[in-house]
């Protein structure tokens, strides 16, 4: 079996990877959303040539040709693309077997513990909690992420007095019972995150994401060697995409919570190793899977069968007016129960791209010449 082709469907937020072997088999991927349109050029300029006529037996061999032959480009989009390749090489290894992914990976297909996580900043804490709290008696949610300080703030809130006001609110709507996070988004330098990891401690919040900006791996260490004898865990990782520099990360005890992204990070053989590497140093993993495109249903598959798993992974509570790009991309969509979702249990994995959504798309192909 070779690979005898390699496209891409896009537009601006997302990019959908057919890829097809010269006997007729196909399995379907996804590379990172944002700019989906450049990555997928980036794939067909930078990926498909070394790929076309080769086995994808050989997949977990040419992720690391690939990254070798573009040495010179060691930043995120190569990777944004090669993930691409690696998730349609996984959709055809499950249809081909007729198992889903998380089967092949060595799990099971179950209901798997999600948390609500909000993207907004530009809400009230008042509001904020509303509709968290609907979401709780709605769809069962027991554990919810929200945004605190400034996205890369220098230790600014979004506005005065926020950080404080919606920390508090939530945790008296929600009382003892329910699980918070927050996420910090680069705000803080070590001695401020500090701080506010000892006030966010004090009203049980127990997952306190990027709390310095993430190029500064030793300042998140610094908080979280000194938050380390509180009940408070410290993740981050979500940007980085080199796999030796995770190492060097997990060596350094930036985090008590590993937490890659799967579509940043170069896909499921990637994202592996990152897990392996956690699980060594007897850390949590829990991914980063901010949208409602395949990266979620990508990170439940890998979720349901790694050794180390977190508590739960991470839902966007975002909808149409928020992210208007994520309606209607694949069937069936994912659906919160008693706050689980199920792990897609077709071959594959077990969802079906929307031939509607890919007829607006623009499409590039990259075919091996006979």
């Amino acid at each position: 079996m070779r690979i005898q082709s390699i496209e891409t469907f896009a537009n601006e937020y997302v990019a959908f990877v057919r890829l097809r072997t010269d006997d007729g088999a196909e399995g379907w991927g996804q590379v990172s959303t944002y700019h989906a349109d450049i990555t997928a050029q980036v794939l067909q300029r930078q990926i498909a040539p070394y790929v076309l006529g080769r086995d994808p037996a050989e997949l977990e061999s040419l992720v690391d040709e690939i990254l070798e032959i573009e040495f010179k480009f060691p930043g995120s989009y190569v990777r944004r693309a090669l993930t691409g390749l690696d998730t349609a090489v996984w959709d055809l290894r499950g249809k081909l077997a007729g198992k889903s992914v998380c089967e092949l990976l060595g799990g099971a297909p179950r209901p798997f513990p999600v948390y609500a996580s909000s993207m907004r900043r530009d809400i009230t804490p008042e509001d904020e909690v509303e509709r968290l709290v609907a979401l709780r008696d709605r769809q069962g949610f027991q554990a919810f992420k929200f945004r605190i300080g400034k996205e890369c703030g220098h230790d600014e809130d979004e506005w005065p007095g926020r950080t404080e006001a919606i920390v508090r609110a939530m945790r008296q709507a929600m009382g003892d019972n329910v699980t918070l996070l927050v996420d910090a988004n680069c705000c803080y330098t070590p001695k401020k995150a500090v701080e506010i990891g000892h006030f966010l401690e004090n009203y049980g919040i127990v997952h306190y994401e990027e709390p310095c900006p993430y190029w500064h791996f030793e300042w998140t260490a610094e908080v979280t060697e000194a938050l380390r004898p509180l009940n408070i865990q410290v993740a981050g990782g979500e940007q980085d995409c080199s796999t030796t520099h995770w190492q060097r990360m997990i060596n350094a005890k930036a985090f008590d919570i590993v937490q890659p992204d799967i579509c940043y990070i170069g896909g499921v053989t990637r994202m592996l190793r990152v897990a392996r590497m956690a699980h060594k140093a007897g850390l949590i993993f829990t991914p980063h899977t901010a949208n409602l495109s395949l990266v979620t249903v990508f990170t439940l598959h890998v979720m349901g069968a790694i050794e180390n798993p977190g508590p739960y992974v991470e839902l966007s509570i975002e909808g149409e007016d928020y992210y208007p790009w994520q309606v209607d991309l694949y069937d069936p969509v994912l659906t919160v129960r008693d706050g689980n979702v199920q792990i897609p249990d077709a071959p594959g994995w077990g969802v079906e791209i929307n031939p509607e959504w890919l007829k607006g798309a623009t499409h590039l192909v990259s075919e091996l010449k006979m």
